[in-house]
């Protein structure tokens, strides 16, 4: 970009040091941190000033440019180092907003349609849309542009070339999200005939595999260990609501505060396929839960999301951070398993049928749609496995 031979210009950005610093006290930033970034935010002043660059020029270039010039010190010397100062000034609108990555190859606008269409049509969250998307991929890889002339024997070709060293299960899911894919090419008119019935499946292990759960001393365990390590504040309810409510990672990164009903002793649970489920909330997961908002949540901040991160600006955490605060916990309490929140959550299942319920209340709290999801739960309890059972045919005469 072409620029004014450099000089000594006024620093124009000085003059919002003072109100950045508040707005990072705000955010929950410690003082250190606060007096590091207004230092950045000095530096990049006089930078803006040398270059002769106004500040209604700090463009996402612009910045870049800067990052590079701050690569050789010891901190704060990256592009992340600069997102407090930017997200400042561009709320107050001084700034160019950030830039929008426009796709403009095919493969990557097929995809953008394609998750734009799970998202709106199909009502999936955001992280099963990038699974669909990153398995999806190769597939569109292969054959994007070309979809008007893509026939059977094509689609059939390139979904089996796609599974080969995959482990069977892994070639399952890739396999669907092709279909759905082609579904959604078909319902576009960007492919001449329907084709996701080409795709086939692949054989897997006979039937999914038996769901474990932790044993009642462990689960104790488990959430005293939550309880005392750091965060535990925030972290017990958190998982509490995984390991006796069964919610899913995303469901309890996803909890709002007026999903809440204290009085009514209830949450309304925002499920798969936007679906909502009223839960009561137990007095053991109410309990820690009403001491994190009262003692530990971070106040002054818009969000209206329960669990935010522990660390400034405390933004609200994703799926993946309440897996890996699972995960974590359960490693560290010495606990093996694989798929830790899910763990949990199958833990919450066979409880119920540990305590004699039978697969209808055990599909009742995990929020199944249908009894044919929660059969196989009946393998993790001979009892409920009996309940379901048919009546052998008595021996008639010889």
């Amino acid at each position: 970009m072409e620029r004014p031979e450099p000089g000594s210009g006024t620093p124009e950005l000085l003059q919002y040091a003072d109100g950045f610093a508040a707005w990072l006290g705000r955010l929950g930033y410690s003082p250190k941190t606060c007096e590091a970034q207004v230092a950045l935010l000095r530096h990049l002043a006089r930078w803006l000033a040398q270059q002769c660059v106004p500040l209604s020029g700090l463009s996402s270039e612009v910045a870049g440019e800067y990052a590079a010039v701050r690569r050789e010190r010891v901190q704060l010397r990256s592009e992340r180092a600069l997102r407090p100062v930017l997200s400042y000034l561009r709320e107050l609108g001084t700034v160019p907003p950030a830039a929008v990555a426009v796709p403009h190859e095919p493969v990557d606008v097929l995809l953008a349609r394609f998750g734009g269409w799970l998202s709106r049509e199909r009502g999936l969250a955001p992280a099963t849309v990038s699974s669909y998307l990153r398995q999806a991929r190769p597939f569109a890889d292969a054959c994007a542009g070309r979809l008007g002339v893509l026939t059977a024997a094509r689609v059939t070709g390139l979904a089996t070339a796609g599974a080969g060293g995959l482990r069977p299960r892994s070639a399952q899911v890739r396999a669907n999200a092709v279909r759905a894919l082609l579904r959604f090419a078909w319902l576009e008119g960007l492919t001449a005939v329907p084709l996701a019935g080409f795709v086939g499946s692949f054989a897997a292990p006979a039937g999914p595999a038996v769901p474990k759960g932790l044993s009642l001393v462990q689960a104790a365990e488990f959430l005293a260990f939550v309880r005392e390590a750091p965060g535990g504040l925030r972290n017990e309810p958190m998982m509490a609501l995984l390991l006796r409510l069964a919610l899913r990672a995303g469901e309890a990164a996803g909890l709002l505060l007026d999903e809440i009903a204290w009085r009514q002793g209830v949450i309304m649970v925002r499920g798969k396929g936007n679906r909502f489920d009223q839960v009561p909330l137990p007095a053991d997961v109410g309990g820690p839960l009403a001491r994190y908002l009262r003692d530990a949540r971070p106040a002054g901040t818009a969000h209206r999301q329960v669990f935010l991160a522990l660390d400034a600006p405390h933004a609200p955490v994703t799926h993946a951070a309440v897996t890996s605060v699972a995960g974590r916990a359960l490693r560290d309490a010495g606990i093996s398993g694989e798929g830790a929140a899910h763990l949990l959550r199958h833990t919450a299942a066979c409880g119920v049928l540990a305590a004699g319920g039978g697969l209808a209340e055990a599909g009742q709290l995990l929020r199944h749609a249908g009894p044919e999801v929660t059969a196989v739960y009946a393998r993790s309890d001979i009892t409920a496995l009996r309940s379901i059972a048919r009546p052998w045919p008595e021996e008639g005469p010889r």
